[in-house]
């Protein structure tokens, strides 16, 4: 008896969802769950930077703390992952996966020529860029890209919302962890608690 012919197996589709997460809010989510189901992702990585470009400052609460929650988030949904990084540009952080997926801010911080030192740079370096999906934000809906499909009432949610007391918007896991150690709601009561 012959084989039959085989199939080829196909190698998975990975996104990389770049972000400080600051909180992870519930519009982090279904921007990552409308990048799933558009693109076919077979899994989506959160990733954060040790140090986020532009970001240099942010130290409360500490990246491990931040990625322990994204843990939690990504434990009960089998196609989200969570990956650290040093890279800081976001052209860098893509690299090596099929899909990167932006919100309209960041797409329009990978188009500015300042954060690569010029325009040339920038250039070489959006040629070396996968597959991009960007998320419309609160009527930004750059063109030229491929834009998601995200509920608009998730416009109005964002993480610095979240961390001005619209505790709301951020996701459960988010929320317990805010709730037990002020990381957000109180950063004087974390640092005290990070530090006592």
């Amino acid at each position: 008896m012959t084989a039959g012919p085989e199939t080829p197996q196909t190698a998975p589709v990975i996104g990389c969802y770049p972000g400080s997460f600051n909180p992870p809010t519930v519009a982090h989510l279904a921007v990552a769950e409308a990048a799933v189901e558009q693109a076919r992702l077979d899994r989506l990585d959160l990733v954060v930077s040790r140090v986020a470009l532009g970001k240099e400052d942010l130290s409360v609460p500490t990246v491990a703390d931040r990625i322990a929650v994204l843990e939690d988030v990504a434990s009960t949904r089998p196609w989200l992952g969570v990956a650290v990084t040093d890279a800081q540009l976001l052209v860098d952080v893509a690299a090596g996966y099929d899909v990167l997926v932006l919100g309209a801010d960041k797409w329009a911080q990978v188009l500015d020529p300042d954060w690569y030192g010029s325009v040339t740079a920038r250039d070489d370096a959006l040629a070396r860029l996968p597959r991009v999906l960007v998320a419309p934000r609160g009527g930004d809906a750059p063109s030229g890209v491929e834009l998601l499909r995200v509920a608009d009432h998730h416009a109005h949610v964002s993480a610095t919302a979240a961390r001005a007391g619209a505790t709301e918007h951020m996701l459960a896991e988010a929320a317990t962890f805010d709730a037990r150690t002020g990381a957000w709601s109180d950063p004087a009561r974390y640092r005290a608690e990070r530090t006592g």
